[in-house]
């Protein structure tokens, strides 16, 4: 088990449950539960399935193990882990992916194509399918959509909200923190849906969109890295995409792609609202384009009518000539 003695941490009950299984478990338990402690980022991140092919063994076999932790689910799991306290900062993800990498700029390249190729294949797969057509009905009642997104999620949500207002939908984008949150939730009425981006623990301005969300009886999207994460249990509908892999740096061109999915899966539910609004905006660019030819500044002499006088008499001799 990982020591964290000298970290000021006491331990969890997690780090009970792990200390008091390593007494019981056969070696191939005892291979999951290792992975487990050692990897508690990863193992938010991932399905059961996901987990035994990185430890090298059968789903099956990861959700026993589990349940000898003394936890009913991965889900379960998961949620002690997040209490634990134990979690990874962008820097130590950063460190983990550049020991991945190694040290060239090809080897860079690749590993960050083959991650977001996985996550294409993850969007491709019939269970994403689903989840984007469970979440479509959920969008397409609502009077408006609200984009709830912060920190690197924020430029998605204020992207995907100019898609939407491309699309003919009302919407707005909800990305403050802290006690400015307030002022933007204040604004939500009945008749909002919210397609919520959020990842990983259950932090105080989540928390608050989901309580505000409840409080009004709103529908809630969630788009999130994993379909079993804890906070999808708070919404109406789950898009689980990846960003990235687990325990690596975080990276989000799969989610951009899933959002303009979702989008566009939108916008063939209401196709005459899009192509109306598109007409609008093509009209309202031709109205904003500067028209005839910009003309440089006068002098202070210049522009001024001259009268024939202006010439001498020998200029204009040689003039007329």
């Amino acid at each position: 088990m990982i020591d964290r003695a000298g970290t000021g941490a006491q331990p969890s009950e997690l780090d009970r449950r792990l200390a008091e299984a390593r007494q019981q478990l056969a070696a191939t338990g005892l291979r999951v539960a290792n992975f487990i402690d050692e990897n508690r980022q990863v193992v938010l991140a991932s399905s059961a399935a996901a987990l035994g092919a990185r430890i090298g063994t059968s789903d099956a076999t990861v959700l026993r193990t589990i349940q000898r932790l003394g936890f009913p689910s991965l889900a379960d799991l998961k949620s002690e882990i997040l209490k634990s306290g134990a979690s990874s900062t962008p820097a130590d993800d950063m460190r983990r992916s550049l020991i991945d990498l190694g040290k060239t700029t090809g080897e860079a390249l690749d590993d960050i194509l083959d991650a977001h190729t996985d996550g294409l294949a993850v969007l491709r797969s019939a269970k994403c399918r689903a989840q984007i057509a469970a979440a479509v009905p959920i969008l397409d009642a609502a009077a408006r959509i609200c984009v709830f997104g912060i920190g690197p999620s924020s430029a998605l949500a204020a992207y995907v909200s100019i898609l939407l207002a491309r699309s003919g939908r009302r919407t707005r984008t909800i990305n403050a923190t802290g006690s400015m949150l307030a002022d933007q939730l204040l604004d939500l009425r009945s008749g909002d849906a919210l397609l919520i981006l959020a990842y990983g623990r259950l932090y105080r301005e989540v928390k608050a969109v989901f309580a505000e969300a409840r409080a009004l009886d709103l529908r809630t999207v969630l788009i999130t890295e994993a379909a079993d994460a804890p906070l999808s249990k708070l919404a109406d509908a789950c898009v689980a995409i990846p960003r990235g892999r687990p325990g690596r740096i975080a990276l989000h061109g799969a989610t951009l792609v899933g959002l303009e999915a979702l989008v566009f899966s939108l916008v063939a539910a209401n196709p005459d609202a899009a192509l109306a609004s598109l007409d609008k905006l093509n009209r309202l660019r031709r109205a904003t384009e500067a028209r005839g030819r910009v003309e440089k500044p006068k002098g202070k002499e210049e522009g001024k009518r001259r009268s024939p006088g202006w010439m001498t008499a020998s200029k204009r001799a040689r003039f007329r000539k």
